[in-house]
């Protein structure tokens, strides 16, 4: 006679857990190669900005899709309450610069251009006027159109700052290549930030594919206000929010400011173009806004026009998380 043996249900339930906890410790630890750039090359220069004002326009209201007239704060200025970390979209404001933003004269100025082409995410800062004046931060986004750089400092520096201090920024990383992967360009990161994303699992992996971390993931028919830029190493390009559906679907509702994203079918390599296949992947720098073709903005920080990324689910993806901020 043949011996049935019957399965004995808690060893193989136990069994099933230990495998799927192995491929998830697997993927966390994945075995990945780092990105390795011309870090020996890369040109370190002083940029020097000063906080401004917030901006309002004459009369101060803005006009939704719908008729709705509003007025909110805006851009500039000094946001005490809504920082790294903090939501890009529950808040009464519209296109609101999370923590400092500083510029260096009007938008248009050859200086304030050189501050936001040579200041990149992730850069040190250090305050050099006022009362705050040796205090250190970091760059964290830039915002195009306003061309404004916003810089993020910890929580005890706040009560110190005033409108017009100036700081000083490290600028290094423009000019950033990739030297071990194809097809892989770097905007907008410095080498700060890079070591930071790396030590959180960004590298190539088997099949030479850069692994990117990302806390969201945006497809790029949403994407409004700065598309068809003709570069992109200023600057950001909008969320659009009018789709409840599609807000819903991809989660959008919880972005943050200082998330990592991926922009699914988006070429950033130059310009912002809508490219099939196509990925890149930036940071969010301002917030949500109810005027058409505007909503959260994203600064590009990597880009592959083949689409030669793969993109990992990590929510905490953030640079509240990678940089030493708060």
């Amino acid at each position: 006679m043949q011996r049935v043996f019957a399965p004995n249900v808690k060893l193989l339930g136990l069994i099933a857990a230990l495998l799927l906890a192995g491929c998830a410790s697997e993927t966390e630890a994945r075995d990945v190669t780092p990105l390795e750039v011309n870090l020996d090359k890369l040109v370190e220069q002083a940029v020097i900005g000063e906080i401004t004002q917030p901006h309002q326009a004459d009369p101060p209201l803005r006009v939704s899709p719908d008729g709705t007239v509003a007025a909110a704060p805006g851009t500039g200025g000094i946001t005490y309450n809504f920082r790294t970390g903090d939501s890009a979209v529950h808040m009464a404001g519209d296109h609101v610069e999370p923590a400092v933003s500083i510029r260096n004269g009007s938008p248009g100025d050859t200086a304030n251009r050189a501050l936001n082409v040579l200041a990149q995410i992730g850069n040190r800062v250090r305050i050099i006027s006022g009362e705050a004046a040796g205090a250190e931060g970091r760059v964290i986004g830039k915002h195009g159109g306003i061309e404004n750089v916003m810089v993020d400092f910890p929580d005890e520096v706040y009560d110190d700052l005033v409108v017009g201090d100036r700081m000083q920024i490290r600028a290094v990383g423009l000019g950033m290549e990739a030297r071990n992967a194809d097809d892989i360009y770097i905007r907008n990161m410095s080498p700060d930030l890079l070591e930071a994303m790396t030590e959180r699992g960004m590298g190539l992996d088997e099949q030479d594919r850069l692994v990117v971390p990302v806390s969201v993931r945006i497809p790029a028919k949403i994407m409004g206000s700065g598309l068809g830029r003709n570069h992109v190493f200023t600057g950001d390009y909008d969320i659009q929010f009018f789709d409840e559906e599609v807000v819903e679907r991809y989660g959008l509702d919880r972005l943050r400011f200082g998330d990592i994203v991926a922009i699914t079918d988006a070429d950033h390599k130059f310009g912002r173009i809508y490219r099939g296949g196509a990925i890149s992947v930036g940071v969010v720098v301002h917030g949500i806004s109810g005027v058409a073709g505007h909503g959260p903005g994203v600064t590009t920080l990597l880009t592959s026009p083949s689409g030669n990324i793969e993109l990992v689910d990590d929510e905490d993806m953030n640079l509240i998380n990678l940089l030493p901020i708060r």
